[in-house]
């Protein structure tokens, strides 16, 4: 950490004098990001470090998140909640956790008694991020949710309320906001090097074969859309750096009995500009890709949403940045914007963006790919 504070350690050089300049603070994200509320009772002395504890210990939690969080300085593994008892011995074992620190979903509001633990992230089926979202909140626990946010966007503006209202901070699994690459694409749309962007094509999906997952589950929140389609959305929005102001949208199925949810979905938005992004997303097929066409040029990343190995390829001049943990990042980064008063890089607003889009999308599927004012 230097004096320019965590955050100049984690933006790329080639968008740090962006980021400086546009920010009285010395501290901006690629997306408008409201006032922090205050994140610490003024009688508690100050941690160092914050405790963070894993609701759902599914393969994200487990494969993922539970190692990255080893590698962040600002916060640790202080505890689970787990609906399944047969896991805990292991978690116990591997991280050193301690009885009190284990919760399950019934006295999960018992934490608000936990003074070692301050954050929550919340790795459930889409359909309970809302419920465990407010309930963190009213126990007093800054949330991570992973993303997408919730199942409705008026969920999304009921967990945003119970935050505030509790005075703890909310941010949303966006972990491509903390990666280089994905960085200089948002970079790319505000500095515009290859002129006004014309065209932007993504998609992101990968061949389901266990159809008995809560994502194929209509009831729980599931869906390609919700699942990989974010990542497609996401994508298109940080690209332009604009809000869609239409889409379209169609649904399709190659194997209608194994989906309650949508197996495959195609989406096209139309933005301000005049900038248009065919989006596709499916539990059909692996695919990974996100190309952007400008005026006098192009540039594209292929993969744009993995865990590692993202690659990119531009018309002029070359993509290269480092690979980084960006679970890592992800949580380090908030704890530090926690301990030190500092604005969210991705906020619950951000979240509920997605959603509002998500509806229309629907909306449309509904009515045979009308196109739907946003």
């Amino acid at each position: 950490m230097n004096n320019n504070g965590f955050l100049s350690n984690i933006i790329p050089t080639t968008s740090r004098r962006e980021f400086i300049k546009k920010s009285t603070a010395g501290l901006v994200t690629a997306l408008a990001a409201p006032t922090i509320l205050s994140c610490a009772n003024s009688n508690e002395t100050k941690k160092e470090k914050l405790g963070l504890a894993l609701m759902g210990l599914g393969y994200y939690s487990t494969d993922i998140l539970a190692p990255s969080i080893q590698m962040c300085k600002n916060t640790y593994l202080a505890g689970i909640v787990t609906g399944t008892p047969s896991k805990t011995e292991t978690w116990k074992a591997k991280y050193n956790l301690k009885d009190e620190n284990i919760y399950n979903y019934d006295n999960f509001d018992e934490i608000a008694k936990n003074k070692e633990i301050d954050i929550v992230y919340v790795v459930l089926p889409n359909s309970m991020h809302k419920e465990f979202t407010i309930r963190a909140a009213k126990a007093g626990k800054h949330v991570i949710c992973e993303k997408p946010m919730a199942v409705t966007s008026e969920d999304c503006r009921e967990m945003i309320k119970a935050c505030k209202d509790n005075n703890v901070q909310l941010s949303i699994g966006y972990r491509m906001h903390y990666e280089p690459y994905t960085q200089e694409i948002m970079r790319l749309a505000r500095d515009k090097d290859f002129g006004d962007i014309r065209q932007i094509s993504v998609g992101a999906g990968f061949n389901m074969t266990s159809f008995d997952h809560w994502k194929a589950r209509k009831e729980l929140g599931g869906g390609a859309m919700m699942d990989m389609g974010v990542y497609s959305l996401q994508a298109a929005r940080y690209s332009t750096g604009e809000e869609p102001i239409s889409v379209s949208a169609q649904t399709f199925y190659i194997r209608p009995d194994n989906f309650e949810a949508d197996e495959i979905t195609s989406f096209q938005l139309q933005f301000p500009s005049g900038t248009v992004a065919n989006c596709e997303t499916g539990f059909h097929a692996n695919f990974n890709y996100l190309k952007v066409y400008c005026v006098n040029g192009w540039y594209e990343l292929d993969p744009f949403s993995s865990y590692n190995g993202i690659k990119g390829k531009k018309s002029k001049g070359e993509f290269n940045f480092p690979e980084v943990n960006q679970q890592a990042r992800q949580m380090d980064e908030f704890a530090w914007c926690i301990l030190n008063d500092k604005p969210m890089r991705v906020t619950g607003e951000e979240g509920l963006k997605d959603i509002v889009v998500v509806e229309k999308i629907r909306e449309s599927i509904a009515q045979g790919g009308k196109t739907i004012m946003i």
